[in-house]
């Protein structure tokens, strides 16, 4: 039997071999491989074709919603316009009906016109530009052949992207410590980029990169420099590298291979179309991407079998012991899996090169943005115990709110949000109070994380910017709430949502939610202040909640007579809604073991339930819970707040 293949949904398309600059950086020229040299200089049509149809069988057969295709080089535009059109063309084809094609090209901007942004306009290519800040840095290495600058060049093409914006990706800079790092992001900043990715430069044991006398960790002490100029002027743009670690601090994904354990998804084929492994392997040793493999011969499905593919996609089990043990692992996940490499017979089997730098980096970004999965957030024994008087709860809940202003931003970058109704909505949710009313809506989350795997639409977000009639509201005791039963993303409970309530409903619904209120402020005081501080919205199900997608702003739960079954509802729901918003910032458990998550949850949901109708469920929950092996240190303090309560 086969092991599973890992679905590939990244395609590096060499376009053309060679460039028109002489970066003395260039890991494709100036590193260890040289098979560039015995490349076509352009990809053929027939090899485009063949590629095109591998990609889409691909596709079809893992069910991926979209595939994003980076144009590359060498300089893709050295290309040429109507081998370009060919091949927007071909991928656009070959994926319609399978799969959402979200193209790329990642470009120096010499060569780039009006004439390519019409072409890539009508594809929806997005354009990646290599910049490394103002003249004095960018020339220290982006020179033509002969020494000339390619300053003014590079922004002249900037300024075009700047006239059609949809079109424009970002900024992609390589860090060189001998550059100031204020004076490289604000000229980055000037030019208004959409994002911009902050590159480690590529280097092995075997090769290491420059380090300046004096400091242990010079590129962690530039990048930190840059957060915090990034982070005084506003954050006024997302960093990729910054967003990565505070996602994978608060356990979330890392969007890049150079952060975090996500198994790699990219492959590379190249001018003669031999698929290639992750282009940064070039920098390690001559040969290191090659798979023996092509288009011609071998799917999709073959090369994400080769071994060298499977080494990057085997997350913590594929790092070295020194790595695996290392405090700060789940957010640098080992660093690129090129930088590990040494020339002493283990191979990639090693920290990487820049394992201090990113340690470093990564401490730092947690104490600076307290995501740190690895620590206890402010109040976290108060709100294990259920002693928490709504100060920890209300932090938590402005923490969740950064981690969904995250999560806006990565779907941004996806391809069904380039459209003219998305950027319109997207400018106007960029104003400062319009952001803030969207992210304290408890539905924006749930229908994010449905954009993001495939099963909501990026258009949604034109009614969370636009002006909202005024909720239902329902005041009773220490609540002042909405009764949502009409939000299109609501359904994050578990359970049925009520399709709509009969004025008569909304008046049971009162009147028996002020009876449950009175209920848990008497039998869970502090949980009841703590609900009174962060709930705003209630929506009606026809079944219990089972989950708390929305987190521990928006309840569900199901009418019923007897207000005691509504306040237990009420009170396990939010307790679920807590929990969920703490996974984002704690790692309390292996998340590769569900079991432990059902337990945690019941036994921490059921706690309240308990106290409110008298049973004695979540004790022999407890019980087990406080005996899984897959419990973290911090998962063990919290099970033991809780026992505190039973």
């Amino acid at each position: 039997m086969t092991d599973p293949v890992v679905p590939l949904r990244q395609l590096v398309l060499k376009v053309h071999s060679r460039c028109d600059l002489a970066c003395r950086h260039c890991y494709v020229y100036e590193h260890a491989d040289a098979s560039w040299s015995a490349k076509p200089r352009v990809i053929s049509e027939e090899t485009v074709t063949r590629t095109a149809r591998r990609l889409a069988e691909h596709a079809e057969a893992h069910r991926l919603a979209s595939v994003q295709v980076i144009l590359h080089g060498g300089e893709p535009l050295l290309a040429g316009l109507p081998r370009l059109r060919h091949i927007c063309e071909q991928l656009t084809a070959a994926l319609r009906g399978i799969a959402a094609p979200d193209l790329r090209i990642h470009t120096n901007g010499l060569q780039l016109t009006p004439r390519h942004l019409d072409l890539f306009d009508e594809y929806d290519v997005r354009v990646g530009v290599s910049l490394d800040g103002d003249r004095v840095a960018n020339d220290r290495f982006r020179l033509h052949r002969d020494g000339r600058s390619s300053h003014d060049q590079v922004l002249a093409a900037i300024a075009l992207l700047n006239e059609r914006r949809r079109l424009f990706a970002g900024l992609l800079c390589t860090v060189d410590v001998r550059n100031d790092p204020v004076q490289v992001f604000d000229a980055l900043a000037e030019l208004t980029p959409p994002r911009i990715d902050f590159l480690l430069p590529h280097a092995t044991w075997h090769t290491p990169p420059y380090r300046p006398p004096g400091s242990a960790t010079p590129y962690a002490d530039w990048l930190l420099a840059v957060h915090a100029r990034w982070s005084e002027r506003g954050a006024p743009m997302p960093v990729r590298l910054f967003d990565s670690v505070v996602s994978t601090l608060g356990g979330g994904p890392s969007h890049t291979e150079a952060m975090g354990l996500d198994a790699a998804d990219v492959v590379v084929v190249e001018t003669d179309g031999s698929y290639e492994q992750a282009d940064s392997l070039k920098t390690a040793y001559d040969g290191a991407p090659a798979t023996g493999q092509d288009v011609v011969h071998h799917s999709f499905d073959d090369v994400s079998r080769h071994p060298g593919m499977a080494a990057r996609q085997q997350g913590l089990a594929g790092l070295c012991a020194e790595c695996r043990a290392c405090p700060v692992v789940r957010s640098c996940g080992g660093g690129l899996f090129a930088h590990r490499y040494r020339a002493d017979g283990t191979g990639f089997d090693n920290p990487s090169v820049h394992c201090a730098d990113l340690k470093e980096l990564v401490e730092q970004l947690a104490l600076r943005t307290g995501a740190d999965a690895t620590r206890p957030v402010e109040g976290f024994d108060a709100l294990a115990d259920g002693t928490d008087d709504g100060t920890a709860v209300r932090a938590l809940a402005r923490r969740r709110e950064s981690v969904t202003l995250a999560l806006l931003k990565n779907l941004a970058e996806l391809p069904d949000t380039t459209g003219p109704s998305w950027e319109t909505a997207w400018q106007r949710a960029l104003d400062e109070r319009t952001l803030a009313g969207v992210l304290a809506h408890p539905y924006t989350r749930p229908w994010i994380l449905g954009c993001l795997d495939g099963t909501a639409s990026p258009d949604h977000l034109a009614a969370l910017v636009a002006p909202r009639p005024p909720a239902r509201r329902l005041r009773c005791g220490g609540l002042d709430i909405a009764l949502d039963d009409h939000d299109p993303h609501r359904d994050c409970f578990g359970a049925p949502v009520h399709p709509g309530l009969t004025p008569d409903e909304v008046t049971r619904w009162e009147q028996v939610l002020g009876k449950s209120w009175e209920l848990i402020d008497r039998a869970l005081p502090a949980t009841a202040a703590a609900m009174a501080a962060v709930v705003t919205t209630v929506t009606p199900l026809t079944a219990p909640p089972r989950t708390a997608g929305a987190g521990p702003a928006a309840l569900g739960a199901r009418l019923d007579d007897e207000p005691a079954e509504v306040a237990a509802q009420l009170a396990h729901c939010f307790r679920l809604g807590v929990l969920d918003a703490l996974l984002d910032e704690c790692e309390l458990y292996d998340e590769e073991d569900p079991r432990t998550g059902a337990l945690l949850a019941g036994t921490y949901a059921g706690a309240a339930t308990d106290a409110l109708l008298g049973t004695r469920r979540a004790g022999p929950l407890w019980r087990e819970l406080t005996g899984a092996p897959a419990l973290t240190p911090l998962g063990r303090r919290f099970a033991d707040g809780i026992g505190r309560t039973l």
